[in-house]
């Protein structure tokens, strides 16, 4: 893919010592309740906060009856519009396909992505899952991953994909900074303990006591959407909690700078 450098096409470049990070459940670019089509003003909302890394879960790589059927429809890959001339690496993870469509998980990167796998955590009955893992090059550091995640509505089927996450995790270079973001659907707060056991700390957990409030988006009560590191550390956790993001999606936007 065009998207990916390698370390030969690097610069020299100063070490990076802080990311600022944004994760964003992007609802296909509907508001909540699916009553108006945002994601113009999403775009807007996401290039305000001009970040490093972008994590965006349920963003569409394409859907031809929505685009029939709403005027204005951007016709090219939601993932790809939010990029934009801000970011110019992106990587992309199809996890559900269907008739009219799919959508997946994306990394919006200011970084070079030297490569990206999705992995596949969906399980058999229910709804397709992945894992999308993305090695980056970032000045000063011999690699830097990033996962974004969505995982899933059932209980048993989220400590099975938690497991397949410490498992990924296991794999990678014991000292490697890792960034892990999205919509963990963790409303039973299990996951904190579980990935703890794969050297992972969630940053609000460690900021305040418990993850962030994030869903529902206007009147937000379950504690869905996080950010766990290793090897790095958090400085000032965000809920990006007050207009526009509340009528964006259905989830709250979380932000953090990490420190390398």
């Amino acid at each position: 893919m065009s998207q990916l450098q390698s370390p030969a096409q690097l610069t020299a470049a100063p070490a990076v010592r802080a990311i600022r990070v944004l994760t964003v459940n992007t609802h296909k670019g509907f508001s909540p309740l699916n009553r108006r089509y945002v994601l113009p003003e999403l775009r807007d909302a996401v290039r305000s906060q001009d970040a490093d890394l972008v994590f965006l879960q349920e963003v569409l790589g394409s859907h031809r009856r929505h685009a029939e059927r709403h005027p204005g429809w951007v016709d090219q890959p939601q993932y790809e519009f939010l990029a934009d001339s801000l970011w110019p690496v992106f990587a992309y993870g199809r996890n559900a396909v269907y008739p009219d469509g799919e959508h997946g998980n994306a990394l919006l990167s200011k970084f070079p992505i030297l490569r990206f796998v999705n992995l596949d955590v969906s399980l058999q009955g229910s709804e397709e899952r992945g894992l999308l893992h993305s090695v980056l090059a970032v000045p000063g550091h011999d690699e830097v991953h990033a996962v974004c995640v969505h995982l899933g509505l059932g209980e048993q089927q989220r400590l099975k994909q938690l497991r397949l996450l410490c498992q990924l995790l296991d794999s990678l270079a014991a000292d490697a900074p890792v960034i892990v973001a999205g919509d963990f659907n963790d409303w039973r707060q299990n996951a904190d303990a579980l990935l703890a056991g794969c050297g992972l700390t969630e940053v609000f957990s460690q900021a305040f006591g418990r993850p962030a409030r994030s869903f529902p988006a206007r009147w937000p009560l379950l504690r869905l959407d996080r950010i766990y590191l290793r090897n790095a550390q958090a400085r000032e956790p965000v809920v990006m909690a007050r207009k526009p993001w509340s009528h964006l999606s259905d989830h709250l936007p979380l932000s953090v700078e990490v420190l390398l």
